[in-house]
């Protein structure tokens, strides 16, 4: 039986969506704050996530950035009644697994959540460490080093590395990366692939603005050139 974490400080959003997840027969937890939000997280340790963005005392966003700083990776549904696209992206840069906008359909939300507990619980690939250039990865310990180096990396940046990795010499589309990384049934956009792999370039290249292991296949999307070590 999942446990599900929701923040939300609104008392009707919040009990309509407890209910609706007991019914589902998740064990939920609630909170009406970011501060006591990102408590419970890191108590009760939740299955899954549904975090509200605009919260009191600490916005959801912090709440996240504190959640990953903190290697916690539960996957996390976003709530927001914001539209812009900045906003999502900023929400998933920072490891939001999954965004909804308000006003939503309960049921969509329920589907979203069943689809984000199945992707982690189905890992992309059985390779579990892999060394190039000057880079070691232990998938299984969510451990990437650079030059002897931690480097700190979000679970799923890891995940986007490990379908490159296992795919060397593969131009694989954008499409492909957000259907195998994030699911079939996400609603992002093949901008979240571009900002991830962004940020992955950060940690890995020598020169994240000229790579050299994650190289970009114009106007398809990228292809790993590491040489993979023994």
């Amino acid at each position: 039986m999942n446990t599900v974490l929701i923040v939300e400080d609104d008392p009707s959003i919040l009990r309509g969506l407890r209910d609706a997840f007991r019914k589902e027969g998740y064990i939920v937890v609630t909170a009406m704050d970011g501060e006591e939000g990102l408590a419970r997280a890191c108590a009760k340790e939740p299955d899954l996530i549904i975090l509200d963005i605009m919260l009191p005392k600490i916005d959801g966003f912090e709440v996240l950035r504190l959640l990953r700083s903190r290697s916690i990776d539960t996957p996390v549904i976003a709530l927001t009644a914001k539209t812009d696209e900045p906003d999502r992206i900023v929400g998933l840069d920072l490891g939001a697994d999954d965004y909804v906008t308000k006003p939503f359909s309960i049921r969509e939300l329920l589907a979203r959540a069943r689809a984000v507990l199945r992707r982690k619980t189905a890992p992309i690939q059985e390779t579990q460490t892999c060394r190039f250039a000057d880079v070691e990865v232990d998938f299984a310990s969510y451990v990437l080093r650079k030059k002897g180096k931690v480097q700190e990396v979000s679970a799923k940046e890891l995940e986007l590395l490990k379908l490159l990795v296992s795919n060397p010499g593969r131009v694989l589309d954008r499409q492909t990366i957000l259907n195998r990384v994030w699911g079939a049934d996400y609603y992002g956009t093949p901008r979240t692939v571009d900002n991830f792999i962004t940020k992955l370039r950060q940690k890995i290249e020598d020169d994240p603005e000229n790579p050299k292991l994650i190289t970009t296949v114009w106007r398809v999307g990228y292809k790993f050139e590491g040489e993979l070590k023994e």
